[in-house]
């Protein structure tokens, strides 16, 4: 009898051939999901941050429970400008004290890779009005802020009827270097650099507790949005002068 030999291969079982279709499968979606998460890693500790907006200080711009993109290359990549509003670490004594509380390792882990808004426990969002070197001063007769003796005119302020000042609270102030002068929006519900001048940072915020530029609302979907920083408000107001300038 001649043994017929032949170069085709053996067919391998067709359970076999699922099995291990199966396993290639599991093994692409892990390092698909490896890379998500550490994209989203990256890019929330590296370029933007998502929280979400515990108070009305910053109304009508922000409203509770809104959630925000931060950018995150701000300060040390892109310079603040005034009328930004930027999230920041509380420089001490902004914030009563809450009891520690913990969301769950899943949430927390959600949190981290940013696939969560972080906690805003520790954090606050204000405008920008002051710079470095700002003479800031309210109020003119007009009820307008000043900065460097110019007035502007505040078209995102949130006040009480009937209320002509940027301000109730009086201020005269000269920003230090490395430091800013925010306030909320919705001016009389917001505990910012006014209220403060008492303690050791006399109101500034150190530019360094700067976590980012808030840029855009990105939930609930009916606030969806770009947030503006009113170039056009502050555009006339110079440099602060130098010494002996």
């Amino acid at each position: 009898m001649t043994e017929i030999s032949s170069d085709a291969p053996e067919r391998a079982p067709q359970g076999g051939r699922r099995s291990r279709g199966l396993v290639l499968f599991l093994r692409d979606a892990a390092i698909v999901i490896v890379i998500a998460l550490v994209a989203s890693f990256l890019i929330k500790t590296f370029l933007v941050r998502s929280f979400y907006i515990p108070s009305g200080s910053m109304e009508d711009t922000l409203q509770v429970n809104d959630r925000i993109l931060v950018n995150e290359l701000v300060p040390n990549v892109v310079p603040i400008a005034r009328g930004d509003v930027v999230v920041f670490e509380d420089p001490g004594g902004w914030l009563l004290a809450r009891p520690d509380s913990d969301p769950g390792w899943f949430i927390g882990l959600l949190e981290a890779i940013g696939f969560a808004p972080s906690n805003a426990d520790d954090h606050l969002v204000k405008r920008v009005i002051g710079l470095p070197g700002d003479h800031v001063v309210c109020c003119n007769a007009l009820g307008q802020i000043t900065i460097n003796d110019v007035p502007i005119q505040e078209p995102y302020l949130k006040l009480p009827p009937g209320q002509q000042a940027a301000s109730t609270v009086p201020f005269d102030v000269t920003v230090p270097d490395g430091f800013l002068w925010v306030l909320g929006d919705n001016r009389d519900q917001s505990s910012d650099s006014r209220y403060h001048q008492d303690a050791p940072s006399h109101g500034f915020v150190p530019v360094q507790n700067v976590v980012g530029r808030a840029f855009a609302i990105n939930w609930p979907l009916n606030r969806i949005g770009w947030l503006e920083n009113y170039p056009a408000v502050f555009g006339a107001v110079p440099d602060p002068r130098k010494d002996g300038g």
